[in-house]
């Protein structure tokens, strides 16, 4: 498990060594790249991550069935396409250092994002194993009426490298698939009321969804990392399943509510 006083104060920090959950509230790159130097053989089986989607631009969507603007806060506000591009590739370089050699990584995003972000995987050499296609069953209208229905969104998996040896629990994807192959289409809802008793975050993604991910491409005990930790559902998620975790979060409302939704759950499923 990661020393937390190695890189943080204790005020900027919650750890439960018990259970191994260490969650810190700060830059998730400056802390990549002190575990990066510290751990140069790498520390974190599996990330899996949901990164600013740099769409909040003005732009309006529904929401509970009225017309909001997409305001998710100044951390979503694009940069320009080359500055957002760049930003991919740093925090990219920086997850591939700290994943050991056969650890694999999972980035969700919307067509904001996630094309810069497969580029950028490719650029650093990660190896793309599935590109999943997360459809949601009732998305919210498209007020415009000039697209399509936003419904999905894109989890892209890859392994460090070329020559990682990544798990895949494929027995277990195909158990819950009623004993076919798993494709790479799944249907969740959108995280309901009871994922969000505690507070809620603008781009929370279902406790099932993790879930899957995880059982999916981790063993029990493995570590597991979200530098954009958001509302903590990759944390929640890995300690119902045994799993380690370290997550960052940025913004201190969000760290906060992390910490609560860890606290409630108590490690249990």
């Amino acid at each position: 498990m990661i020393k937390l006083q190695e890189i943080v104060s204790p005020e900027d920090a919650y750890e439960d060594a018990a259970r191994g959950v260490s969650l810190v509230h700060g830059d998730s790159t400056g802390i990549l790249k002190e575990l990066a130097d510290k751990h140069p053989g790498g520390v974190f089986d599996c990330i899996i991550t949901d990164p600013p989607y740099f769409l909040s631009n003005g732009g309006i969507t529904c929401s509970s069935g009225k017309m909001v603007r997409v305001d998710k806060g100044g951390w979503d506000v694009s940069m320009g396409h080359q500055k957002n591009h760049e930003f991919n590739l740093n925090w990219l370089r920086l997850c591939k250092n700290t994943l050991k050699p056969n650890g694999t990584i999972w980035v969700s995003g919307t067509h904001h994002v996630i094309f810069s972000v497969g580029f950028a995987m490719q650029e650093l050499g990660f190896k793309i194993l599935n590109d999943i296609a997360w459809e949601k069953p009732n998305p919210p209208p498209n007020l415009s009426c000039r697209y399509f229905t936003h419904s999905t969104e894109t989890l892209l998996w890859a392994a460090r490298d070329q020559k990682s040896r990544h798990y895949f629990d494929y027995d277990q994807m195909r158990a819950v698939n009623g004993g076919r192959q798993m494709k790479t289409v799944w249907n969740f809802k959108a995280p309901d009321r009871a994922e969000k008793l505690l507070g809620k975050h603008p781009t929370q993604k279902p406790l099932k969804l993790i879930e899957r991910c995880i059982i999916a491409s981790t063993r029990e005990g493995d570590l597991v990392c979200d530098p954009f930790m958001g509302s903590g559902t990759t944390a929640v998620a890995a300690m119902a399943l045994q799993r380690k975790f370290f997550g960052v979060e940025m913004d201190g409302r969000y760290f906060e509510l992390a910490k609560a939704r860890v606290g409630e759950t108590g490690g249990q499923p």
